[in-house]
């Protein structure tokens, strides 16, 4: 039986993941009519969406070194304060340039809120609980990104751009006012405090935020593919730098001995592709609904929120079929099945009953919100107390940078379908089609991930299985 107290605090970092989540998506979904809006060029608006995934990326490995200074209770109140603030402070910009920075002052709170608030919910807690306490974490995270095309599409047919940051402030201001009342002194040991690693941190940003910028570049329908892989490749040789470094170090800015624990690993190498497949679907469904079946944004974002529907429906059953079947089984299936939705989605065309592609994006929630939750559990299964926070603080990063490239990855696969297909990226279905198909490619790693798990992965977190006249 989890904790009431640990359920509340569960729940509570959930409505931050869903204000952070739902933020990072609206704005991108809605950027073209914020470019008119604002009257700049998409290059501008591409910044302002850039610099917010950069300082997210960037800033999530230095909050577990101020985890050691300010305590997980300070800091977490401060992270959304500071959240909350940054988003006032969006609506009020007068230009690009305001925006921009206090775009990036949101990235630094989104980055602190939601990976501390998860140390504080997990830390101390017993295996057997970490399901439920991640499925309480995590629904938001597939529930914003379904809800934000319809959103994005309300607001921008219907008011002004300034209320797609507006609706954090209220969210922050209660968020902050239930932790103060509702969240105790962290009980857990913490760490001796450090100096901070200048070096390790410098090194760790600059390939994160080079990976990230690179992702984006690569979404740009003009980007050139030499820059984008020259960017890729400076990127990727700083960030192998940083892990050299970081390794030798026996005070490390972040302790990467936990890549060590299999399960942990393998929960990594799973998520990053599938993160970057099903976080397309919102992008790239809304993108062929609206360019090429002519759908206004409102009806498009009320399709593709029969993800979100799937995703509801689904999260009841996550636990019992994990705990029934194990992780292995149950990953193999949910990451074959959205590899079949993206496959489905190839097909359709602006003749296809909308009920089908309801049905279809519903399954696609269905199958995604399984095979999340089990990927995230899975990180937790055999890692010490003594690696939570480290632990917690790199599966936060790989995360989000594969969120990162999750904005791109539908961009870039449309064209790619379209060089292939020799069409204009959004004028044609034949590049649509290859780009689906390009994703569900990419999808069938994570399945190849599940398939090389060994059947007793993530055991640790697994209860007895139910009687079958029982309800969980």
């Amino acid at each position: 039986m989890i904790d009431p107290y640990r359920r509340r605090l569960a729940l509570l970092v959930a409505s931050c993941y869903f204000m952070e989540n739902l933020d990072g998506t609206i704005v991108t979904t809605a950027a073209p009519k914020l470019r008119a809006a604002l009257h700049v060029s998409s290059t501008a608006i591409g910044l302002l969406i850039a610099t917010y995934l950069i300082t997210f990326a960037v800033a999530i490995p230095v909050g577990n070194w101020l985890m050691t200074r300010m305590g997980e209770r300070r800091l977490f109140l401060s992270a959304i304060a500071v959240f909350t603030v940054a988003s006032l402070l969006c609506a009020l910009s007068h230009n690009i340039t305001e925006l921009v920075l206090a775009r990036s002052l949101q990235g630094v709170g989104a980055a602190l809120m939601v990976p501390v608030g998860r140390i504080v919910v997990l830390a101390n807690s017993n295996k057997t609980d970490i399901m439920r306490l991640v499925a309480y974490i995590v629904w938001p995270s597939l529930l914003a990104p379904a809800l934000a095309p319809l959103v994005g599409g309300i607001i921008v047919t219907f008011g002004s751009w300034r209320w797609l940051f507006l609706p954090n402030v209220p969210l922050g201001v209660a968020a902050f006012i239930a932790g103060t009342i509702l969240m105790r002194p962290s009980t857990r040991q913490r760490a001796q405090p450090i100096a901070l690693d200048w070096r390790g941190m410098l090194l760790t940003g600059l390939g994160l935020g080079g990976l990230v910028y690179s992702a984006f570049v690569a979404g740009e329908l003009t980007s050139s593919w030499t820059s984008v892989a020259i960017d890729l490749a400076v990127s990727l040789a700083v960030l192998g730098g940083a892990v050299a470094y970081l390794r030798r170090r026996r005070d490390a800015f972040l302790d990467l001995s936990v890549f060590r624990v299999t399960t942990f690993t393998q929960s990594l190498r799973g998520i990053f592709p599938f993160t970057m497949v099903v976080g397309s679907v919102p992008l790239l469904l809304p993108l062929m609904f609206e360019d090429r079946f002519g759908w206004s944004p409102i009806k498009s974002g009320a399709i593709v929120l029969f993800v979100f529907i799937g995703n509801v429906v689904a999260k009841p059953s996550t636990t019992p079929l994990l705990n029934r079947f194990g992780y292995r089984r149950v990953l193999l299936v949910a990451t074959s099945a959205v590899c079949l939705t993206m496959l489905t989605f190839a097909l359709f065309d602006a003749a296809t009953p909308v009920a089908v592609i309801a049905l279809v994006a519903f399954i696609n929630g269905v199958v995604r919100s399984i095979g999340y939750s089990g990927l995230l559990t899975l990180v937790y299964s055999d890692v010490g107390e003594e690696h939570m926070s480290h632990g917690t603080t790199l599966a936060a990063t790989v995360q989000q940078v594969a969120a990162g490239f999750a904005a791109s990855a539908g961009v870039v696969a449309l064209r790619v379908g379209s060089s292939i297909s020799h069409t204009n990226p959004v004028s044609s279905q034949v590049g649509y089609r290859i780009a689906f198909v390009l994703l569900a490619v990419l999808g069938a790693t994570s399945t190849l991930n599940a398939f090389l798990m060994h059947p007793s992965a993530g055991d640790a977190l697994r209860t007895v299985p139910p009687p079958r006249s029982t309800r969980d």
